[in-house]
């Protein structure tokens, strides 16, 4: 599985929340519900300060590693994280080190392939601080999207 590496200075999403786990499907529930609450509730129109359109789906604030408890923010990077809504949250992306793998297909199924990868690679040396994928203007497409997938690594 190929990938290219690069170091990102920190930076701020603003979006909205959930905690869950890979256990047992659960987080493929959870973060589906996530992004009908992003989309249908018109989460973006709430985001000030956007930086760009590029949607960001954050894993973070992990119990251990990819099979404990994590935290999925959807949002978008922002330029200040000032004067917002109170049901959205604010998280700081420390800067990283990070292999971004690059996938395409039918959403969501290329990113669950994508990360059933990732997962079953033992040699990669994560960091578990915060890893995303990135939804740009190549992502609109969901029968044929381009999706980046950044993994925070030593």
């Amino acid at each position: 599985m190929d990938y290219k590496e690069t170091n990102l200075d920190s930076f701020l999403i603003v979006g909205i929340a959930i905690r869950t786990t890979n256990k047992d499907g659960q987080s493929q529930k959870d973060i589906n519900n996530l992004w009908n609450e992003f989309m249908y509730g018109q989460i973006p129109a709430y985001i000030p300060h956007k930086v760009s359109d590029d949607v960001y789906c954050v894993y973070t604030d992990y119990d251990s590693d990819f099979t404990g408890e994590y935290t999925t923010i959807l949002g978008f990077k922002v330029s200040s994280a000032n004067n917002l809504p109170e049901e959205l949250v604010v998280k700081e992306i420390p800067a990283s080190n990070y292999q971004v793998y690059d996938t395409s297909g039918k959403i969501p199924d290329c990113v669950l392939d994508i990360w059933t990868n990732i997962w079953q690679k033992p040699d990669v040396d994560r960091v578990y601080r915060a890893d995303f994928e990135v939804y740009d203007a190549k992502a609109q497409d969901p029968e044929n999207s381009k999706v980046s997938v950044f993994l925070s690594v030593k």
